[in-house]
Formats: structure tokens, C-alpha cells, sequence
């Protein structure tokens, strides 16, 4: 087999391979030989022993290689991971990937190919980290209808929001924290903003609901405006904050989103703490289901790759053929309930003038929306000059009202900043 990048993946694979190398032999009955690693530098220095015969920076090697029938892509980003990866699938290769971005954006096209040309697409990596949540929705789960899908799927974000809760530190703080234990990469853009929970909920979709969903129908917010503040009120009111990755299938059509949610602090999800990763599923057969685990690293994500390895080394030793499809293209049978459409129950955070009237003239404009009050917190202690937070929490209402309310009251002269709004998951 070959490896695509050599980076932390790729050295935890290798790893992997060299510590279990002989009870794989004795498990599988076959010898598992990596014969080329496709690199950017060959004299790049790496922190593990790996042979230069082995190392290559053409592409072309690996994919005229006969000998080579498995090719592990774990380069990470789109191109040229995309294009090596649609290669190796039209050169009749096994592949494994761990690129949740290419399959959220392109799995369409690859999914088709790979059935086409009959070999086996592993991906068990790309979700999860060790949590083995791929085959078990496309296998172990088959004879269910997946009703429901909820978890938390970026270690990042959670362990975050956990520093900040627990040790009284400001999300700036936290971040720097997460950074320096190797939790955050250098840019974390892509975790605060809730985009990747967004490509691996629709990865999880697809297999759920049977049908490619795109990642453009994920409705996505991030934790990057989080305030200390709003993790503390809400601890008063017996809810815990955590970026949620959600996709439910009902009459109405599929559900799709990552947001920042309060839970009740009975919840399963809220005691999944700093780095790891939960998955709750529902099944109309099975019932409730949840996965726990790390969701990242070297280690976890290195197991998951070698699940898939062993996988692809079975269809080539009994020449099999996919008979569990991939995602298909009839997303056009399933109907997107748009956020709007949604209904939940929300926490207001109002940086409102203190003094009287005010509370009265917030709660007239969320009355005329149809929004119904059910707790009110006032602080005296001001946030902004001569401006106090008022908390609220509502009954459940409709997204399109709370947009419109919130625009209203955000033009009062009473009001000094944008309203903070947090959706609560019950």
C-alpha cells in the first residue's frame, strides 16, 4: 500500500503499522507492507524512522504501481488531495481517506466513482476520530430508519467552552490554552466558526438519511462569539453550553445544523469534557445509541485509517464487490427545512439602559412576535456605560419570529449592543 502526506496522520498510520505489524499478520494472514509515501520535501526532517527508498514525491509512482492496491490519502485540504484521491479510485485502487472537506464538498462524484469502478472507499477517519461512527451507521445500523443525530464532533470548540466554564478564563485565553496543548491548530478558524462539525454532520447525514446531502444545506454558527458571560447565566439556569452538530429526518423534511446550544445539565452531552467527542443516534429499531470518545489525534484517527486498511485488505483477498451503496444522487427527494422553519426555545442576553420601562418596552416586541416569556434575570452590574445585561429565556417559538423581534429591538436607543441569542436544546 502507499501513504499520501506523512504529516501527523500519516505518522501515526506508520506508527501503528511498525508497533502491531506481526499480530496484524497473525490476524489478518497477510503481511501489511507499506512500499511508498508520497511527501512534499524528502529531506524534510520527521520524528519518525522511515526509510528514503520508500519516500517519493511522484504521485505518478504510486498510482502505475501495480503492486500497489491500497492508497491511504492523508494529506488534508482539497487539492491535490482531491485529484490523487479520484485517481487512485479510476486506477481500480482500494482507497482510505481521512478528508471530512472533500467528502462534505465533492463526496458526490466520488462516491459515484467508487462504485462504479467496484473497490471499497473507507473513510472511518474522517468523523470522530476513534469513535468507529462510520460503520456502524453504514453497517451495525443498516435495518434502522435514522431518526435523529446529535453530537458533539469537534474537540477544539469543547474544549473550550469547558476551560472557560471551569476555570473562569475568557474565550481568548482559552483558545491560547488549547493552542499550546496542540488542540487548536495554528488558524482555528475553520473549528470556531462551526465549519468543520458542519462537513462531518453532512457526512453523517448522508449515510443516515441514504442520499448525498451537500454541505452548503448545513445551517452553521460557531462558538468565535461566546462570551464568558453567557457560559455563567446560563449555569444559573441549570444549562450547560456546547456546539451541537445535529441532523433529524421527520415529516417535515431533514434538519440540518451546528450551533452553539444551552443543555440541561442532566443531559448526556454535557458531561463529555475539554478534547473529546459524543455522538448520540437515534434508530426506530435500536432505540438510542451514544458513542463516546477522543475525536482527534494522532493516535485515535491512526486507528480509525487502520480499521479501513483492513477492510480494503479483505475485498482484495475475496475479491469483493460494495454492496452497501454510497450516498446517492437523489438528494432532490429530500426536503430541507430551512432554520427559519425550525422551532426551539431561546436565551436572550439584552445590553439594555437601566432604568425603568425598559424590561416592558423588550417584552412588548417579543409579545407582538408571539414569543412567550419564561424566565427573566436582571443584573445591576453594568456591562457598557449606563448599560446592564438583561437575561431571558423563552418558551418554544418559531426562528423566523425570534429574527424579527431581535431586529426590532436591536434599533430601541435603549439598547447598546447586538443581542446576544443562544438556542436551548431540551
Amino acid at each position: 500500500m502507499a501513504l499520501l502526506g506523512l504529516g501527523t496522520v500519516g505518522q501515526g498510520v506508520f506508527e501503528l503499522l511498525q508497533i502491531h505489524r506481526e499480530r496484524l499478520r497473525e490476524k489478518l494472514g497477510v503481511d501489511l507492507e507499506i512500499k511508498k509515501i508520497l511527501v512534499r520535501d524528502l529531506s524534510k526532517s520527521r520524528s519518525v524512522k522511515v526509510s528514503k527508498d520508500i519516500l517519493t514525491t511522484d504521485f505518478g509512482e504510486i498510482i502505475r504501481d501495480e503492486e500497489i492496491k491500497i492508497v491511504c490519502e492523508l494529506m488534508g485540504g482539497i487539492e491535490p488531495a482531491k485529484t490523487y484521491l479520484l485517481e487512485s479510485l479510476k486506477a481500480g485502487k482500494q482507497v482510505v481517506t481521512a478528508n471530512k472537506a472533500i467528502l462534505a464538498e465533492s463526496g458526490e462524484d466520488i462516491y459515484d466513482l467508487a462504485m462504479k469502478k467496484g473497490v471499497y472507499l473507507g473513510f472511518e477517519a474522517s468523523v470522530g476520530g476513534g469513535i468507529p461512527i462510520i460503520k456502524i451507521l453504514r453497517e451495525a445500523l443498516i435495518g434502522n430508519r435514522i431518526e435523529c443525530i446529535l453530537g458533539i464532533i469537534n474537540g477544539t470548540t469543547n474544549y473550550i467552552l469547558t476551560r472557560m466554564l471551569e476555570n473562569n478564563l475568557s474565550f481568548e485565553k482559552a483558545l491560547e490554552e488549547a493552542k499550546q496543548k496542540g488542540f487548536a491548530e495554528a488558524d482555528p478558524t475553520l473549528d470556531l466558526k462551526g465549519f468543520d462539525s458542519a462537513h462531518k454532520i453532512a457526512i453523517l447525514a448522508s449515510l443516515a438519511f441514504g442520499a448525498f446531502i451537500p454541505y452548503e444545506w448545513v445551517y452553521v454558527e460557531g462558538i468565535d462569539e461566546i462570551d464568558l458571560m453567557d457560559l455563567k447565566f446560563a449555569k444559573q439556569f441549570g444549562y450547560i453550553v456546547k456546539l451541537i452538530a445535529e441532523a433529524k429526518q421527520s415529516r417535515r423534511g431533514i434538519e440540518i445544523r451546528v450551533y452553539p446550544a444551552l443543555l440541561p445539565e442532566n443531559h448526556i452531552l454535557t458531561s463529555v469534557r475539554l478534547n473529546y467527542n459524543a455522538i448520540y443516534i437515534k434508530g426506530d429499531f435500536v432505540g438510542d445509541i451514544l458513542l463516546y470518545g477522543l475525536g482527534a489525534g494522532k493516535e485515535p484517527t491512526a486507528s480509525a485509517v487502520m480499521s479501513d486498511i483492513v477492510t480494503a485488505v479483505e475485498y482484495l483477498q475475496f475479491n469483493k464487490f460494495p454492496l452497501i451503496r454510497y450516498p446517492s444522487r437523489v438528494k432532490d427527494a429530500l426536503k430541507l427545512v430551512p432554520i427559519e422553519e425550525s422551532i426551539f426555545k431561546y436565551y436572550f442576553r439584552f445590553t439594555a439602559v437601566d432604568r425603568p420601562g425598559v424590561l416592558s418596552k423588550i417584552s412588548g416586541i417579543l409579545g407582538n412576535y408571539g414569543i412567550s416569556i419564561s424566565s427573566v434575570v436582571q443584573i445591576g452590574r453594568q456591562i457598557r456605560k449606563g448599560a446592564v445585561p438583561v437575561v431571558m429565556l423563552t418558551h418554544e417559538t418559531k426562528e423566523e419570529r425570534v429574527i424579527g423581534a431581535l431586529k426590532e429591538i436591536d434599533c430601541l436607543d435603549v439598547v447598546k449592543a447586538r443581542t446576544k441569542r443562544l438556542r436551548i436544546l431540551s
